[in-house]
Order: C-alpha cells, then sequence, then structure tokens
C-alpha cells in the first residue's frame, strides 16, 4: 500500500482467535478510524465467510468475497456443485465421511492414483496423491484430521494453471500462469516452504487456450458469486487437454511469491494500482449494500 495514500492499521489474529492490537466492534459506526478492512487470512476463520459476517455486523467495508461466496468456495464439494450446475469441467470425485470404513468403494469407483482432500481448508493442507490401497487408507486418515467430509478425486496427469480475476458485477482475467511443482503435485510444502517450484508467465498456451482458461476463470467466479478478487486454479490432462476446474480460492496470497498479483502485473495492473482497485472495489460493494433495505 502507498503510505502517501493510506494510514495502514495492522491487526494480528493469533491461532488461539485473540485479536491484537483489539477486536473490531460487531457494531456499525463502533468503529470510525476504520475506512475499509483489507483481509489477508487463509483457511478456516478466515477465508470461508466467518470473518467476512462479521465485518458485515459492524458496517464496514472489505476487500474481497463476502459471507455466501466465502463460505461455499471454502467448502471444495458445495463449490463443485454450483460448478457443475452451470456446466463447468471438473474433475470425478466422490464424497466419504470421516470414520466410515470405504475404501473398498473408493478402490472401484477411480483408478489410481487418485488424490483426497478435506473438504473444507486452504494452502492445500491434508492433500495427498494415493498410488496404492495402503497410501488411499493413509490419505483418509490424513484429510479426516481436517474435516467429517473428505473429497476423493480421479487423478490427472497433467500441467497446472492458475489466473487471477478481478471484479464486482464484470469482471475480468488476467493472463494466466503455470506452475511447476518441485514435488509431486503442488503441495504445501512447495508452496510456502521449499520455495523451489516455478512459475511460466505468461503460461505456455496457444491463444484459443488462454482465452478459454480466462473464461473458465470468470464463470467460476461468477458461479460461486464472488466479488473483488479470487484465483482459480486449473489441471489440465495431457492425454485429453482437457481443461479441469480444480479450485478457487477467494483470499489469494500476496507474499513476494505469490501469483495473484504478478498475474496482473503481466497483464498491465502493477501491484500498487492493484490494491486501489480492490479497496475501490470493496468500497463500491459497500456503496451498493447501503442502498439495500434489510427491515419494512
Amino acid at each position: 500500500m502507498d503510505p502517501q495514500r493510506y494510514e495502514i492499521q495492522r491487526i494480528l489474529i493469533t491461532k488461539e482467535g485473540r485479536w491484537q492490537p483489539r477486536a473490531i466492534s460487531p457494531e456499525p459506526g463502533g468503529n470510525p478510524e476504520i475506512d475499509v478492512v483489507f483481509p489477508v487470512l487463509h483457511g478456516t476463520f478466515g477465508e470461508d465467510g466467518t470473518v467476512q459476517g462479521l465485518l458485515e455486523l459492524a458496517g464496514l467495508p472489505y476487500v474481497g468475497a463476502g459471507v455466501l461466496a466465502s463460505s461455499v468456495s471454502m467448502d471444495k464439494e458445495v463449490m463443485k456443485r454450483l460448478l457443475i450446475e452451470r456446466g463447468l469441467p471438473i474433475v470425478d470425485y466422490m464424497i466419504v465421511t470421516r470414520g466410515e470404513n470405504q475404501l473398498d468403494r473408493i478402490a472401484k469407483r477411480f483408478p489410481f492414483p487418485m488424490f483426497v482432500k478435506p473438504a473444507n481448508l486452504g494452502s492445500s493442507v491434508g492433500i495427498s496423491k494415493a498410488g496404492t490401497c495402503e497410501e488411499l487408507e493413509a490419505a483418509v486418515a490424513l484429510a479426516g484430521q481436517f474435516d467429517r467430509k473428505i473429497i476423493v478425486e480421479r487423478g490427472i496427469i497433467g500441467r497446472e494453471f492458475e489466473c487471477s480475476v478481478l471484479g464486482n458485477d464484470q469482471p475480468v482475467a488476467a493472463v494466466p500462469c503455470e506452475i511447476l511443482p518441485s514435488r509431486e503435485f503442488y503441495d504445501y510444502e512447495d508452496k510456502y516452504i521449499l520455495n523451489q517450484a516455478q512459475t511460466v508467465l505468461p503460461a505456455d498456451l496457444n491463444p484459443e487456450q488462454t482465452r478459454e482458461v480466462q473464461r473458465l476463470a470468470v464463470a467460476c467466479y461468477q458461479s460461486v458469486s464472488c466479488e473483488g478478487m479470487a484465483r482459480v486454479d486449473f489441471l489440465m490432462e495431457t492425454a485429453t487437454q482437457q481443461i479441469f476446474i480444480n479450485e478457487i480460492n477467494t483470499i489469494p496470497g500476496f507474499t513476494a511469491i505469490s501469483m495473484y498479483p504478478k498475474m496482473w502485473e503481466a497483464s498491465g495492473l502493477p501491484y500498487p494500482k492493484l490494491i486501489d482497485r480492490l479497496i475501490e472495489l470493496a468500497l463500491e460493494r459497500h456503496r451498493e449494500r447501503q442502498a439495500t433495505r434489510f427491515s419494512r
């Protein structure tokens, strides 16, 4: 953020749920010193609509998706159902429940390898690639530590892409990038610890493929009623060249290595201007909300 334009106040929320230096008052007009909130929070209690709900109660403008889009995008199964309703391409999947012995049913449904994920979490936490029955059992047990609902997907052998989306009622997509993981897939360690994954920006796609990724990114964004910003992740199967939507992240990373701002910079929108635009979108949505009646 441009310090000449913004007076920045940082609020830290610890893993124990303590707000430092203080909590936001969940009361309209109770935070006169705050003009807009920029949540930079990942996963449960930050990206799933809970903080967004608090900010709605407080009557504060905030950057990014609202309560509905945040919650349904966090739940990968609900997100997939919405994408199916719109006719968008997703990977074949099934749902299993923690504690139920369904390994035989899974093994009959998909060939190895397959991916196992907790339905609600972020940053690839709890995700495993299973190539044998023993690995599948371990993967289901790991995912079950993080959520009662577990997603099992057909393994896609191919390439990984990301595409940034920006906007409220008329969202637009940036130039997509390709992720080249240093491990078997782009997991938590590869994203945040090893720093060895490589990126290709712009992605090595022909013009038709680039337009299709951008089209699908915007369609996914709109299908979950997203606003402000999101990053949509894709898989392209090598054998068929088919593009699948993998997931949508309503609060993409903003670190030095994060691709959301880099994709916009490659599209002609530098980082400081991107921040300006996100704040403008937050204020624009807040004005729209103020024009809405909530009682007779």
